[in-house]
């Protein structure tokens, strides 16, 4: 149940927990955050961590109070970002066709392998960099990619780009805005908002196959 709580309070206030980590653990700090990210990315059944809130609480702790510092902070969650995204695929490759013939394991169904198949071929190769702005899709996508047909030379460039972008402007954002007082007054509102905007392609979607559905029987 702690570790639940932990999880929650994390979702809520990702400002306020990684400044208690920096108050207990200090430099170790860093190696947290790393772990954060890399699990988040890398762990397909664990897709529910902070990400984006977290890279933006990081930009403005960096900003207001020097604790972090974004010279080590970008390169080193980038990395954290791609290991986690390589480690994901890899797995995805090792077991997609074993959920392709028993059709679902845990959460993953083989239709959600030959949507993001459709949704890549689609999109090509920006629909990687796309995914990684959408909380749950960004930890399913790199696995999906891997156990689909998408070939890894062609996957690791859009990767690469797209743990770049998604780091380096979130995190900076958070830096510039941390800056305002308004953002430091209402922060929990600022990290709902970005949660919300986050989600809302999945919201849509899921609007749209609904409506879909409805218009069909």
């Amino acid at each position: 149940m702690e570790i639940v709580h932990f999880l929650l309070e994390f979702l809520k206030d990702p400002l306020t927990v990684i400044q208690e980590l920096i108050q207990q653990y200090d430099n170790l700090i860093y190696f947290i955050l790393f772990m954060v990210v890399f699990v988040e990315t890398g762990f397909v059944i664990m897709p529910l961590l902070p990400g984006d809130s977290m890279l933006f609480a990081i930009g403005v702790i960096a900003a207001t109070t020097g604790q972090l510092s974004m010279a080590i902070i970008i390169p080193l969650l980038i990395v954290a970002a791609l290991l986690g995204d390589n480690l994901n695929y890899f797995v995805g490759h090792k077991f997609g066709e074993l959920i392709k013939e028993k059709k679902k394991i845990l959460f993953l169904k083989k239709e959600y392998i030959t949507q993001t198949e459709t949704f890549f071929e689609k999109n090509g190769g920006k629909a990687v960099i796309m995914a990684r702005f959408v909380p749950i899709v960004r930890t399913i996508a790199p696995f999906v990619a891997g156990a689909g047909s998408m070939q890894y030379y062609r996957y690791i460039f859009y990767c690469i780009t797209g743990a770049i972008i998604w780091v380096t402007s979130i995190t900076f954002l958070g830096y510039f805005l941390g800056q305002v007082p308004w953002v430091k007054a209402n922060f929990e509102k600022v990290v709902l908002s970005i949660i919300i905007l986050s989600v809302l392609p999945i919201i849509i979607k899921l609007f749209k196959k609904k409506k879909g559905t409805e218009i069909q029987s």
